[in-house]
């Protein structure tokens, strides 16, 4: 079906589309800033509402960028967006009118005013803009203030520094020789955007991004946008791109930013100029998505939500004073936990004549009488030299300082001197791989990198933001090379002369509900997540672990995995990080574990999951020191994946002193639950895993589930009601950084972070975890969590771990089993499945039936299964059901 265009129109009449319904189309005759009639397409989803019977909350006007039109925003006219929505094609582009005349900046705002004025448009409205149309859109915002109740900008742009390069994309395409070619003559400029989806966007979606432009004559609007880019200072539509980037400044209004981060014209350095002159818009950023994002992400359903949290529906508004206010932390609702300053552990036993020479670190050597011994003294006068060193360097309060240090006594100086400054503390390990750092790096969006020079070398080749700060000094060659500044050791001697001059830090510890830092999850469930906790929640966290665990600050902490080496300082103990490879925590030996804790006499241990498995395998190779060094230690815990109790029981024979206590917890909230292996025990066998009750000044609730696994309204403690798990303490995190969409949904219960992890509360209190929600299995023989298929193919006994995936639609999903054996295991990264032996699928599906009364599907075996990359020891169920969905169809099957 198509629209018939108004008589004399030189606008051309729109297809069908796919995605779009033919009642939304509408063409519009207005004047333009010639004063000559126009003819425009748009939009407009004021019919379907009508038919609906809906009277609108405001208008959403969309304006698209150059190559798009109205089509990038058909997902907008969706029934949860009680908005009318108008999204034009700009004159020149689209189905739009082709005039023939050529249009600046500012003919564009005006051009789009003349026609909201034709249309009746009044507010409550909120912009919506991408690319060169979030311009417009802010032009239009600022020239009609009275009517703006909010903005939506993606992937845009407000400010081009003059003499600053455009980027390489665009560089390419204003090139005079290429300009033509690329836009008009070919639709190569077109096709290369539309291309940049990964992955590729269908065919028809291609096809009707393409079809408003064929022919030169159609496309010459697309070339008259690129050669609008304001790039110079005498360009015509700079004074108007000057006059916007001052302009929004002053929009006090609710503002939402999306972004897709792999852009290659708008990267988040744009992003980041926006925040800057917008800092109290809530940002959003879909990692993986593209310059496209509302074709790569679900930016219609953030903005349903945003709309509903910020201005509520027609029946429920909310006024312009409440809308868009912060959602109300977690932690706040929560029983509060006794208020510290960060690091002031440090100084009182540094002032302590009883322990100030005793060591607060342990850096253990390649070989013996290499290891180094920093006492609390030392780290406290580090500490305080390096926080004036840095003040004096200008890293200011609220600072974001990447942190790239290995654990050590450089890491904790500059840790707790960041936390004295104020400096917010970004903290992603390299546990996380090079592509997830990158990643967490980027997407923080650092001030400052401190770096060691691995780092700084990653960070100048990868484009890492931040100005740049090295642990050692480097020679003047290499530090111009890595675009390094200064180094830890020069601020630290600047700051020990100003102290010695009587000018250190000479200012009130930071604000309880400042930020402190930014924690990356493990991104075990997709990419991760910056979780930021202010001073007030992270020193809660401190004191839960430090209650829960029973750590004694005389005996101090071996840390297995290295983030927690930060952990001892806080609560007063000293700490060392056993000989190992950081990145890979599952690779720590019994011999290493051993040195450490001789190094500390009878220290606490902790270590991520995967290191048990090979502690007790390496347990033969320790001498008798080794083993008379692991026979003190009084506690020994792993947090990050809940543990086998046949596996705690083994570790019984490698530690015998020590209590074996296993935290639930997450690194939004370490930690929620406890259990050792007597309380396992009394639970018995059960539905899952069983990691204890709730934490001192922590509760936890169950949110039941529906019978597609969605999460309902109830939120219960009764025993046995298998659902999403949710979490009220004061150390739950305050939000996730530029993540909006995801700590709303994790808020969406108020006073309640929801964990994502599915489980139930026995008679006694204790919860018993079963996976992830989102992986939980929706079969035609009703819900059943992977945890309950997981231990009952465990059951069967040549079975070493097993991983269960879901194939199919929620409801009629098949369910598969992919196995290690005890014979057939093998070390290392995941190997492809193959079909199991007939006696052991048998043995399998019967344990599973027996178990859950669900049909297991296919059984395959596997030497390795697949693990997140931090803790070695999350099965990565989405790449196991992506792999069986592609094998069980015929399809090439993606490597696991």
């Amino acid at each position: 079906m198509s629209i018939e265009r108004p008589r004399g129109s030189r606008a051309v009449a729109a297809p069908e589309l796919p995605g779009v319904d033919p009642r939304a189309h509408r063409l519009v005759e207005a004047r333009d800033h010639t004063g000559e009639l126009r003819t425009w397409h748009l939009l407009d989803s004021a019919p379907l509402l009508a038919e609906r019977g809906v009277a609108p909350r405001g208008t959403l006007l969309a304006v698209h960028g150059n190559p798009t039109y109205s089509f990038l925003y058909r997902s907008l006219i969706r029934e949860d967006i009680p908005w009318r929505v108008i999204a034009v094609d700009q004159l020149e582009m689209g189905y739009s009118e082709r005039t023939g005349e050529t249009r600046g900046l500012q003919d564009r705002i005006t051009d789009l005013s003349l026609l909201t004025d034709a249309l009746g448009v009044r507010g409550p409205v909120v912009t919506v803009g991408h690319d060169w149309g979030g311009i417009v859109s802010v032009g239009w915002a600022l020239d009609n203030r009275h009517d703006v109740a909010g903005m939506i900008l993606t992937n845009t742009g407000i400010h081009q520094e003059l003499g600053e390069s455009l980027p390489k994309a665009l560089q390419l395409a204003t090139a005079p020789a290429m300009l033509p070619l690329s836009t008009s003559v070919t639709d190569a400029f077109l096709r290369t955007t539309v291309a940049l989806s990964r992955p590729a966007l269908p065919r028809e979606v291609q096809e009707a991004y393409l079809a408003p432009y064929r022919g030169r004559s159609r496309r010459l609007g697309i070339e008259q946008f690129v050669a609008d880019i304001p790039a110079s200072a005498n360009h015509p539509s700079r004074a108007t791109l000057e006059r916007l980037a001052g302009g929004i400044t002053g929009m006090d209004v609710p503002t939402l930013m999306t972004w897709g981060p792999r852009d290659v014209t708008f990267s988040d350095r744009y992003l980041r100029d926006l925040i800057e002159r917008v800092p109290h818009a809530d940002v959003h950023r879909f990692e993986g998505a593209s310059h496209l994002v509302w074709e790569d992400a679900d930016v219609a359903g953030l903005v349903a939500t945003w709309l509903q949290d910020t201005f509520g529906d027609a029946e429920h508004p909310r006024d312009a004073a409440g809308a868009g206010e912060a959602l109300r932390p977690v932690s706040s609702f929560a029983e509060q936990a006794p208020e510290i300053h960060l690091g002031e552990a440090i100084t009182r036993r540094a002032q302590d004549p009883a322990t100030a020479d005793l060591p607060a670190v342990v850096e253990l050597g390649a070989r013996p009488g290499e290891s180094r011994r920093i006492s609390w003294s030392l780290l406290s006068e580090r500490t305080e030299d390096l926080a004036a060193g840095m003040r004096a360097h200008g890293i200011m309060p609220g600072d974001r300082v990447s942190v790239l240090v290995t654990p050590g006594a450089d890491l904790t100086a500059v840790l707790y001197a960041c936390l004295r400054l104020g400096a917010v503390a970004v903290i992603a390990d390299a546990g996380l791989g090079t592509d997830g750092l990158t990643r967490a790096v980027i997407g923080s969006h650092p001030d400052w990198i401190i770096g060691i020079e691995k780092a700084l070398v990653g960070a100048r080749a990868l484009g890492w933001p931040g100005r740049r700060i090295s642990v050692p000094q480097l020679p003047t060659v290499d530090r111009a090379a890595l675009d390094v500044e200064t180094s830890v050791a020069e601020l630290a001697e600047e700051g020990r002369q100003m102290r010695a001059l009587g000018a250190g830090i000479d200012a009130p510890w930071p604000d309880q509900d400042a930020d402190a830092a930014v924690l990356f999850t493990s991104g075990s469930t997709g990419p991760a997540k910056g979780a930021v906790l202010t001073h007030r929640q992270m020193g809660a966290m401190f004191a839960a672990v430090g209650d829960t665990l029973d750590l004694e600050a005389d005996r101090g902490l071996v840390a297995g995995f290295a983030p927690f080496a930060l952990l001892g300082p806080a609560l007063g103990a000293p700490s060392v990080v056993p000989d190992m490879d950081i990145t890979r925590p599952g690779d720590l030996t019994a011999p290493a574990l051993a040195a450490a804790v001789e190094a500390l006499g009878a220290p606490a241990v902790f270590t991520a999951p995967a290191a048990l498995r090979n502690i007790i395998d390496t347990a033969d190779q320790l001498d008798e020191t080794g083993r008379a060094a692991l026979a003190r230690v009084p506690s020994f815990f792993s947090a990050g994946a809940p543990i086998p109790t046949p596996l705690l029981r083994e570790l019984r024979g490698v530690l015998p002193g020590a209590r074996a206590l296993t935290p639930y917890g997450m690194t939004e909230c370490l930690a929620v639950a406890a259990i050792d292996l007597e309380g396992i025990e009394a639970a018995g066998e059960g539905p899952g895993v069983c990691v204890g009750t709730a934490v001192p000044r922590t509760e936890i609730a169950i949110a039941v589930m529906d019978g597609e696994g969605g999460t309902s309204g109830e939120i219960t403690t009764d025993p046995d009601r298998t659902g999403e798990i949710l979490v009220r303490a004061p150390h739950v995190r305050d939000r996730y950084l530029m993540l909006w969409g995801t700590t709303a949904r994790a808020s969406r219960f108020e006073g309640w972070h929801a964990t994502g992890d599915v489980g139930h509360l026995d008679e006694a209190g204790r919860l018993w975890v079963e996976g992830r929600t989102a992986h939980v299995l929706a079969t035609a023989q009703g819900l059943v969590t992977p945890v309950r298929v997981e231990s009952a193919a465990e059951s069967v006994p040549t079975v070493r771990r097993a991983g269960a995936a879901a194939v199919g639609p929620r409801g009629t999903q098949q369910v598969v089993v992919i196995l290690e054996t005890q014979d057939g295991y093998r070390p290392g990264r995941a190997r492809t499945p193959h079909p199991a032996e007939t006696a052991l699928q048998e043995a399998v599906r019967q344990a599973v039936a027996q178990a859950t009364g669900v049909e297991v599907a296919a059984v395959f075996t596997t030497a390795s299964l697949p693990t997140d990359i931090r803790h070695n020891s999350k099965i990565d169920r989405a790449a196991l059901s992506a792999w069986s969905e592609a094998t069980l169809q015929g399809r090439k099957a993606p490597a696991l």
